[in-house]
């Protein structure tokens, strides 16, 4: 099995200015799913564009469009698997907002456990199995992941889901959850060319909006959200 994972995120990574930082994105099992809402979604940003009068070469951000037009765009997406990590940064230890290595580090750190949970919440809900994943492909906005900071993030998920983990602190090692995989491929993406990396661009921004607003996120029965408070 091959599974297509498509990520952005919402919010800034400054606990002065910021209360949340925020995850979100789409993960697909097949090819075909992948492509039917490819199809989907730009059908109705087309609706949007020509309804608005947006120009056709527009790209529909979340920071671009209505609230209205967000949320059609986010219902969608309601047959998808979605998955999201909610940071509250005050409960960050204050050290690591000191440099920007502590930081990508961190974010590094709550990227692959957020998958990792999603990952085996949808082996417990029968989506998947440890020893069927044989290849992940990840797509995450090119804007948030610095392009050296690929490689370390990249490390991270491949240790995570192919090698395993050895905690040094424990002298214990975490077998990879899936027993079978052969690849792990991180790509960077230009959002304006990938019809995916905008719709996780709208999941970030709605779970975020939830967030701040202390409102209940709509989800459906595959929705996976971590939180890190």
């Amino acid at each position: 099995m091959n599974v297509y994972v498509f990520s952005d995120e919402s919010g800034v990574f400054d606990v002065k200015h910021n209360r949340f930082y925020v995850y979100g994105g789409l993960i697909f099992l097949d090819h075909a799913s992948k492509d039917l809402c490819i199809r989907k979604y730009l059908n109705i940003e087309r609706m949007i564009r020509k309804n608005a009068g947006y120009p056709h070469d527009a790209e529909l951000k979340a920071c671009k469009i209505t609230n209205h037009e967000k949320y059609k765009l986010y219902k969608s997406l309601k047959n998808c698997i979605i998955f999201g990590a909610v940071i509250l940064q005050e409960t960050v230890n204050a050290n690591i907002f000191e440099d920007k290595k502590s930081k990508q580090r961190y974010l590094d750190y709550v990227y692959k456990i957020t998958l990792r949970r999603a990952f085996e919440r949808m082996m417990k809900d029968g989506h998947i199995t440890k020893d069927g994943v044989e290849n992940i492909y990840i797509f995450a906005d090119e804007h948030s992941t610095a392009t050296n900071g690929k490689y370390e993030l990249r490390e991270a998920l491949e240790q995570e889901f192919k090698r395993g983990t050895f905690n040094h602190n424990y002298q214990h090692f975490y077998p990879p959850i899936f027993s079978n995989l052969n690849l792990l491929e991180l790509n960077l993406c230009d959002s304006s060319t990938k019809p995916l990396i905008r719709a996780a661009d709208i999941i970030a921004n709605q779970i975020y909006y939830s967030c701040v607003n202390d409102i209940p996120l709509a989800q459906n029965d595959n929705t996976y959200i971590t939180y890190f408070q």
